[in-house]
Parts: C-alpha cells; structure tokens; sequence
C-alpha cells in the first residue's frame, strides 16, 4: 500500500466540529489535513440564516460562515482534501486512511467529526423546501417561525421537545404522528397535551410538502398533503413552516466495530474530553453529542479535541525522544 501523504491530524468532517478542530490544531503547529466528505461545511451549508452564532450581530448566511471557518483554518496551514474517507485502520499506529478516490493517508492522531444526519422522510418537496420553511432543528430555526402556524412530524420525545420550544413563537403548533400510539414518554407527553397551542392529527402521514416561488425567486413552504392511515383520506392543510422530529442518525458506520458506541451509534468519550476508546482518536460535534447539537457547542467540542490530540502527541514524542514515560 502506497502512502500518499502522512500528517500530524487527520480531522474527519468539515462543519462547525471539524474546521475548529483543524484551526486549533494547524495554528499549534500541527500539520493538519481536513477530508471534508460528502457534504462539505457540514448541515450548515443547507441552512440559509444563522442568527445565533456568536459574533455575528445581523446573522450569517449558513454556507459563508463555513467558508469563513475554512479560509481561517487554512490561513494557519491546515489543508483541505474534498475526499470522502471510506476506510479506517485504528489497529496500528500510524493510522492509516482510505478515500473514495483509493487514495490512502496516514496520521499520527485522528479527530472524527463527521458528525450526525436528521432522519427524512424522503417524500416529494422535503429536499426542496429544506430551510425555506422544512427544518430538522427548532433550537435553530423557530425563531423565524412567530406568530406562524407550524407543523412538527414525530411522536417521540424529540417531537414533544421540538413542539414545546416552537409554542414559544408560533401562534399555533400542529404534531402530525402516523399512529394513535406515541413513542414518547409520558412526562413530555403530558406536558405537550395540556399545552394550550399544541393541537394533533394522528394516524396521519406525511405524503407531500408544498411551496411555492415568491417573485423574489426564493422558495417557500406553503402547505402539507396529508393522508389518513386508516382511511386513506387525503387533503391538502396549509402550513407556514414543518420540522420533522423523527430522529438524529449519527455518521458513525466507517467505525462500526473499531470505536466504542452507545446503542443508538454515537461515539463514547470519556468523561469531560474527547478521547474514544482508542488511543490517539478523539470526538467531537453531533457524532459524539446527541443531546444540544448546535454549531456553538459542536465548534466548543471541536477546540477540546485539537488541544486532546495535541497535548497527546507531545506526551507521545516525549517518550519516543527521551524514553521516558510521563
């Protein structure tokens, strides 16, 4: 096998994690290189406004604060690849890198920020009218959302957390689940049910969203086809925003049987850090956070892993340049 390049960090992932990751590391004078995978910039390069991170008074459109993250990462030397890694050997050091271009890396230290995707519905005008009215984040978007009438798709407890936050701006909130039965549990149920905004529509499921084209060229989310899964019945109800609330998968398949994982995927860390259980490998963002997945905190996580993996390699060279352990 050929080597085509070795490098201090390999940092896995290209959103708010991993370009912090590669900006701490690279200005620590590490060599970094950052393989940006399938979706480079991470989910906010499908968000349009992002008016919640800090330093930006007026908001920021989401792909441009990901170009900023790049070109500053990049200004202190950190390198971008747009390959996506399809292979990882963690059993020996250094570790070694496969892409889907067969080209093959090594690095002395892995940070894995590959972060995690919303499960979709996969029905017609759901991609369409993604951040034009369809959101997968009520933390993120419901800001945008007062005084509108807005749909959440789901019956576990993310539905109910999703639906609670967005009371505080909607005038009303609709939870459209496709049984009667709610995999939810009964505490954030309850609290749902005795919500004055919050009305539902069962055994229902989604079969289309709609929009429209404003004159101003962009897009907007006008309303839902639903049909009813017990009579088949179909209609058309108007709606200014829908978040579907039916889950996070997190983008950990490459490390299936290599990294520890709890039972729904997510990476482990151990306590307050971010290394997993292989030595030489951290986490950070929505791979290994399944609980406030915002671009603040993923970003926070990100500079935890570049100074782990630093602080690591130093230990690591110390002891191979004088032989003793600290």
């Amino acid at each position: 096998m050929e080597i085509l390049q070795h490098t201090d960090i390999a940092v896995l992932g290209s959103g708010p994690a991993g370009l912090t990751a590669a900006l701490y590391a690279a200005r620590a004078q590490q060599r970094v290189l950052i393989f940006e995978g399938n979706q480079p910039g991470g989910q906010l390069t499908i968000t349009t406004e992002v008016e919640n991170y800090p330093g930006f008074e007026h908001g920021i459109m989401g792909p441009e604060l990901m170009d900023i993250m790049r070109k500053q990462a990049q200004r202190f030397g950190a390198v971008s690849l747009f390959e996506h890694v399809t292979d990882v050997a963690l059993d020996a050091h250094p570790f070694v890198l496969t892409t889907d271009r067969n080209r093959h890396y090594s690095a002395d230290a892995l940070i894995v920020a590959t972060g995690a995707s919303a499960k979709m519905l996969g029905v017609p005008g759901e991609a369409d009218y993604m951040g034009y009215g369809v959101s997968a984040c009520a933390t993120c978007d419901g800001f945008f959302f007062r005084n509108q009438r807005v749909a959440v798709i789901g019956g576990g407890d993310t539905a109910m957390e999703e639906a609670l936050y967005l009371t505080r701006f909607a005038s009303e909130v609709v939870i459209i689940h496709r049984r009667e039965e709610f995999r939810a549990s009964k505490i954030m149920l309850d609290r749902a049910r005795q919500h004055e905004k919050i009305r539902w529509i069962t055994s229902t499921v989604v079969e289309e969203f709609i929009g429209e084209t404003l004159p101003t060229g962009v897009r907007k989310l006008t309303a839902l086809r639903l049909r009813n899964t017990a009579t088949g019945q179909q209609w058309t109800e108007p709606f200014d925003g829908a978040f579907v609330a039916i889950g996070h998968q997190p983008n950990t398949d490459l490390f299936q049987g290599k990294l520890a994982m709890d039972a729904n995927g997510y990476l482990l860390t151990e306590c307050k850090s971010t290394r997993t259980s292989v030595e030489g490998v951290f986490a950070c963002g929505d791979v290994q956070d399944h609980v406030y997945r915002q671009a603040i905190t993923a970003a926070g996580s990100g500079c935890m892993a570049a100074i782990d993996a630093t602080r690591w390699l130093e230990t690591v060279r110390h002891q191979q340049n004088t032989g003793v352990s600290v």
